[in-house]
Formats: C-alpha cells, sequence, structure tokens
C-alpha cells in the first residue's frame, strides 16, 4: 500500500463537515470532520491506500452535500506510473 497526502478546500460558506472516502479500502471511509461555525473548509492528512481507486471528498454545506473525486493510483513499491 501508500501513505497519499489529501487535501481538501472549500470557499463555500456555513461549512458543517468534510468527509473523505477512499473507494477501494476495505473501509471506505477515511475521516470525517466536524466544523465549527465560521471554520474554513480546509482539512490536510495522509491516508493509506491498498489499491489505486478513487477518494471522495464529501462536503455538508448549507444542509448540502456536494462531492468531488479523483483517481490516485498506487503502485508497488511506491514507483511507477
Amino acid at each position: 500500500g501508500a501513505v497519499v497526502p489529501i487535501t481538501v478546500e472549500t470557499k463555500l460558506k456555513d461549512i458543517e463537515s468534510i468527509t473523505v472516502f477512499a473507494a477501494k479500502n476495505p473501509v471506505p471511509l477515511v475521516a470525517s470532520y466536524g466544523m465549527a461555525k465560521g471554520a474554513d473548509g480546509f482539512v490536510s492528512m495522509r491516508i493509506k491506500m491498498g489499491a489505486t481507486g478513487d477518494v471522495i471528498a464529501v462536503v455538508k454545506s448549507g444542509g448540502k452535500l456536494l462531492s468531488a473525486k479523483k483517481e490516485v493510483k498506487v503502485t508497488v513499491g511506491g514507483c511507477g506510473g
């Protein structure tokens, strides 16, 4: 597997939470952050991934859920393309 740096940033107002999933991990939920009123929409972390797959960020803002995803490639030994 690989340790992958992840940053989620949004300019949305009234952020209630930011949640991150790694779709192909045995337990897809990586982290969920409850945000204090007036907090900036920013979190940064390192996550463990066992295989190439989508990393999905879900932001709850104003009672609505919005998401973005990006495929992250994991290679054996951390090398390759």
